[in-house]
């Protein structure tokens, strides 16, 4: 049995709150930036952030899903978007109308958390009816030993799969873009080579 002691709670809670904090930094400087590129490097640092918070709270697939596709391959989608359009950001929009969808979307999920039991509540329904479920029937109903990949596997197959087929996709895509920016940067170069040569016949 494992005793938590009142120090490695305080540590938990100020390791939290500091995520947190720079989560929150990180989102406003975000919000600030007028530079699309300075955007997407944030943005990067900001799905890093969410994995370490989700490592700290014990969801290491969801963790290592997040570190792949939010801080890895969307980061490499934004950077080829960026190539074929530029770096700086076109001011003549209203900031308004995704303001009030932001803070409207804001409440509505905080209003949704109302409702939800205290983080690591022993009476919880996960903790009374889903976590003795997956415990007891990971051997008796799958035959397999090893709980997290039971879990994994068979009871979140369908969840897996989904996010296998998110990763292959945003891989595919990276590489469509990435071949349409070489195909696009080919094109410039022989158009301005082509201009080279003309001015030189001349």
């Amino acid at each position: 049995m494992i005793v938590i002691g009142p120090w490695s709670i305080l540590t938990a809670d100020l390791l939290n709150m500091a995520l947190l904090l720079m989560l929150a930094g990180v989102a406003i400087a975000i919000v600030r930036t007028r530079s699309l590129l300075t955007a997407v490097l944030l943005q990067s640092a900001y799905s890093l952030l969410i994995a370490a918070l989700w490592m700290v709270l014990d969801a290491m697939d969801v963790a290592f899903t997040e570190a792949a596709v939010g801080a890895g391959i969307s980061t490499v989608l934004f950077l080829a978007a960026l190539v074929l359009t530029g770096r700086e950001e076109d001011r003549g929009h209203n900031p308004v109308l995704p303001m009030i969808a932001v803070v409207a979307t804001g409440a509505a999920l905080l209003y949704a958390t109302a409702d939800m039991p205290a983080f690591g509540d022993p009476e919880a329904p996960v903790q009374t009816h889903t976590v003795p479920r997956y415990i007891e029937g990971s051997v008796t109903e799958h035959g397999i030993p090893n709980i997290v990949t039971n879990v994994l596997a068979s009871y979140r197959g369908y969840d897996t799969m989904g996010e296998t087929v998110v990763v292959f996709t945003a891989a595919l895509a990276v590489t469509m873009i990435l071949g349409g920016g070489v195909a696009v940067a080919r094109r410039r170069r022989n158009g301005r080579d082509d201009e080279e040569g003309t001015s030189d016949d001349a």
